[in-house]
């Protein structure tokens, strides 16, 4: 559901106020009201970043509630996760990084749609993107795409993060 009619430009997003809860985001120019995330929600979020700041030290940026811009003049989207390179973080001077972090995490919500999260997997893997992931509370699984392949891992196994060079345990995540 957006709330203004008609494409909008990046420009014209950064113009707009504040929802009083959750935030907006920016989709083909079209204004998304994101809802408040819940609290399964971010204590996973939580755990992510807790499990991948000790892989990425050093190597780049990450950080939960990732702000991006892809390249097209119609975007603005936000990930639960994100991760990027030092090189790509240290090269991008502008004030909303631009492109897609080299790692994105989406922890499921109900409001979510399948339509939604596909999306998302597109326009970022369209634009930078190398690692997405679905983190499902509900099913204790993670589902990784990383370039045509999209493998499911569940409670008992641990999901190899070539991004970060590392291995995350799915347990972890749902501890």
């Amino acid at each position: 559901m957006s709330v203004q009619a008609g494409v909008v430009t990046f420009e014209e997003f950064l113009k707009l106020p504040d929802p009083p809860e959750g935030h907006l985001e920016l989709h083909h120019g079209e204004v998304i009201p994101m809802p408040p995330r819940i609290r399964v929600h971010v204590e996973i979020q939580q755990r992510l970043l807790e499990l991948f700041l000790p892989l990425a030290k050093g190597k780049g940026f990450i950080t939960n509630e990732f702000p991006f811009r892809p390249t097209a003049e119609h975007e603005a989207w936000q990930a639960d996760l994100g991760f990027v390179t030092k090189e790509r973080w240290n090269n991008d001077e502008s004030d909303y990084f631009l492109g897609a972090p080299d790692l994105v995490v989406e922890v499921l919500s109900r409001s979510n749609t399948v339509d939604e999260i596909n999306d998302k997997m597109t326009v970022s893997m369209d634009n930078g993107c190398v690692s997405f992931w679905v983190v499902d509370p509900k099913r204790k699984t993670v589902s990784v795409t990383e370039g045509d392949v999209t493998k499911r891992y569940s409670l008992s196994m641990s999901i190899p993060c070539g991004v970060l060079n590392g291995v995350i345990e799915v347990r972890a995540i749902f501890e």
